[in-house]
């Protein structure tokens, strides 16, 4: 019955005390590896997230049908709103207001006290109706622009390259030949608009010389009636408009990025690929120096199976350990850093998801890293494991 048992628990625990120096560095490998793979779960879960956030399902975006999905290059008549309310029922409206957002949207060279050069920012055009549409902007410091000033996203910034000092309230910003005053800060619930630059519509038509839209958001009562814009815009084949709704156009936008993110799970699965060559190479530096201790508890009465049990039990706990390093790492510096895009800026999201997924490489790490150089030593016989050195 002697020869069936599993070594103690504690047997794996105190030989990773015995050998404090190989033990830490091996630890601190493996941090590096599983925090390796949480920047680039953060990656990719903060883009699908920010893409996510932007889409509201009762807003529909009305936009010139010849700019395909890029609506920097649309434009469409100043009269399109108004033609919208009068054209198409279910526009949500209250008090009065209706919620339709003319918009001039675009992108360019934005420069900020302390740049070195200018970096490319997306300017949007709006007016007072523009919160009532985007329900997830808040300004959270300063004041609405008024004529000559900006508000700018917490995200800007990033977006530029620039300290986000030079983007505070008071400071001026330059871009299209004018300079402006930046007025307020808002945040918009980690959506993309937290990358952009808000200015007046007026002055930023008066800036560009045009008299023209970009877009048209319109705030439907519900999903439902989003289908009634587009059938409008199906019939008015004369405007040459197109009607999507928001939900569906960031959806789009993920297809698009679609591309990113497989690369990014490609860089996680060579990532954790290269740890498990990594730790294949230090368990086999650690089994070979223990090939005697091995040898030894085989002639006790201990059967391979336990050995081997033990030895994956100290290698996934090390890992284990490594992983709980990384993600308390992670959380307190890599989550919610800012980092540039096409699209604008977003922020490294270090969820549950990203989580689980480093854990789960982190005991593939130890199980797979383990098992090959452990099953070597036991193929050895026990009395010449015993007379190696």
């Amino acid at each position: 019955m002697f020869g069936q048992k599993l070594l103690p628990w504690d047997y794996g625990v105190r030989n990773l005390f015995r050998r404090p120096s190989r033990s830490a560095l091996t630890l601190v490998g493996l941090t590096i590896v599983v925090l390796l793979v949480l920047v680039v779960v953060g990656f990719i879960r903060g883009l699908e997230a920010s893409l996510t956030a932007t889409g509201n399902p009762h807003v529909v975006l009305v936009y010139s049908l010849s700019s395909a999905a890029d609506i920097e290059n649309s434009a469409i008549p100043a009269s399109t709103p108004t033609l919208l309310t009068a054209s198409v029922d279910g526009v949500r409206k209250q008090h009065g207001v209706e919620y339709v957002s003319p918009e001039l949207y675009l992108g360019t060279r934005i420069s900020a006290e302390g740049m070195a050069e200018p970096g490319l920012g997306l300017v949007r055009g709006v007016t007072t109706a523009a919160p009532l549409v985007r329900e997830q902007v808040q300004l959270v410091e300063g004041s609405w622009p008024q004529s000559g000033e900006v508000m700018v996203g917490r995200l800007v910034h990033s977006k530029l390259g620039a300290d986000a000092d030079a983007l505070a309230i008071g400071r001026e910003i330059s871009f299209d030949g004018q300079t402006w005053i930046i007025s307020g800060r808002f945040t918009a619930g980690g959506s993309a608009f937290e990358s952009e630059v808000w200015c007046p519509l007026a002055d930023l038509q008066t800036a560009l010389k045009r008299q023209d839209l970009s877009l048209v958001a319109v705030a439907m009562q519900s999903s439902d009636r989003v289908a009634d814009v587009d059938l409008f815009c199906r019939e008015r084949i004369d405007l040459e408009l197109k009607a999507v709704g928001e939900a569906d156009y960031y959806a789009s936008l993920q297809k698009h990025y679609r591309p990113v993110r497989m690369l990014g799970w490609v860089v996680v699965a060579l990532v954790a690929g290269s740890g498990i060559f990594a730790g294949l190479n230090t368990m086999y530096g650690a089994v070979v120096g223990r090939i005697r201790e091995l040898a030894t508890l085989q002639a006790l009465g201990f059967r391979r199976r336990a050995i081997l049990l033990t030895l994956v039990q100290e290698a996934t706990l090390m890992a284990c350990l490594g992983a709980l390093a990384a993600c308390a790492i992670a959380i307190n510096t890599i989550d919610g850093a800012a980092i540039r895009f096409t699209m604008g800026a977003f922020m490294l999201r270090i969820d549950s998801m990203a989580i689980a997924v480093a854990c789960g490489v982190a005991a593939l790490l130890g199980v797979v890293g383990a098992l090959p150089p452990a099953i070597k030593a036991m193929r050895l016989p026990v009395v010449e494991a015993i007379k190696s050195i």
